[in-house]
């Protein structure tokens, strides 16, 4: 009698997901100051990031 054929494995018959790499940045409003930046990153206008100051802008002489 044959043996039946036997199952790969998901990781095996899995694709490479290329359709995420290509995609542009997007853009969130920072609640501190209100200006527009990348999501996930410091805020270039305040030093804003997940709920604290990141940057700590010096007082100008």
């Amino acid at each position: 009698m044959a043996h039946p054929k036997r199952r790969q494995g998901k990781t095996r018959t899995a694709k490479r997901r290329t359709h995420d790499k290509a995609v542009a940045p997007t853009m969130a409003i920072c609640p501190n100051c209100g200006a527009w930046h990348v999501y996930h990153t410091v805020c270039g206008e305040c030093g804003y990031y997940r709920g604290k100051l990141a940057i700590v802008k010096e007082a100008a002489v």
